[in-house]
């Protein structure tokens, strides 16, 4: 997949012409607990005769960060809390998969009609904290985030750059709600090697107006774009944006959370 945007490729003054490529990284197996995940993605991309090239950008599902991590639990070795079953009869829900989402929650933001919303202990504001029955690759399975998502992410880049000998950045992605629109999106939780936000906050526009707020969420935008190649359903968990321009920088995904002080929606 190809796209051809024009913005400041320089990061700075003028315009530019950028073409960005989207390659979706096929054939990668069942990923389990103790898994090489580097391992395997190198193996995939030398079955398609595909390299990775410096600047390329790794964009990764959560769910197999979480898998090759161990971030499993079995619900048939989970024992529900009362609070657990007090919500299970409210809502018809699986009260052993409530009992691991509240094990997983620093705080519920709001428990109505079924719906639970929480805050992680990573800061993130979710749906049932991120935990997920699906693509788990056994039954009567979910899986949970990975415990430091940007922890992950620097490893993967750590771990490419010295197996493969390229400078990459990676981004380890979950699929988000939003507040005030329908269907959901891939977003960033795990940040590597690029910035999260493209700030142009102290700029002007050409009329000359100065912006004071505006904030590009760079890796969520790229998150979203790579989910075009990889589905939901089509066991296509990475893959590679290739001809951004970006400066390497030390931000993470902690950019993205909110404090509750400036969040209006708590």
């Amino acid at each position: 997949m190809k796209t051809t945007s024009h913005g400041d490729g320089r990061r700075g003054m003028g315009r530019a012409s950028v073409t960005l490529e989207i390659i979706p990284v096929h054939g990668l197996p069942e990923v389990r607990p103790g898994d090489d995940l580097i391992g395997l993605l190198l193996d995939s991309l030398a079955r398609s005769h595909e390299r990775l090239t410096a600047g390329d950008v790794i964009v990764i599902a959560q769910k197999v960060v979480s898998k090759s991590e161990g971030r499993l639990v079995r619900l048939a070795d989970v024992v529900p809390s009362e609070r657990a079953r007090t919500m299970a009869d409210e809502s018809g829900k699986d009260p052993r998969q409530l009992e691991v989402v509240l094990s997983e929650t620093k705080q519920i933001l709001r428990w109505e009609r079924g719906v639970l919303i929480c805050e992680t202990r990573h800061g993130f504001v979710c749906a049932n904290a991120g935990v997920d029955r699906s693509n788990a690759g056994a039954p009567d399975t979910v899986v949970l985030l990975p415990l430091n998502p940007d922890a992950s992410a620097a490893r993967l880049r750590a771990e490419i750059a010295s197996r493969a000998q390229v400078p990459v950045a990676v981004i380890i992605t979950d699929t988000f709600g939003r507040a005030w629109r329908e269907g959901h999106t891939n977003v960033a939780i795990g940040i590597a090697g690029l910035p999260a936000l493209k700030r142009y906050v102290g700029q002007r526009d050409p009329e000359g107006y100065e912006l004071r707020v505006t904030e590009i969420a760079v890796a969520d935008e790229i998150a979203a774009a790579a989910e075009l190649v990889m589905g939901k359903l089509d066991r296509c968990p990475v893959a590679i944006v290739r001809g951004l321009t970006f400066d390497e920088s030390a931000e993470t995904a902690q950019e993205y959370v909110r404090p509750a002080a400036r969040d209006m929606f708590r």
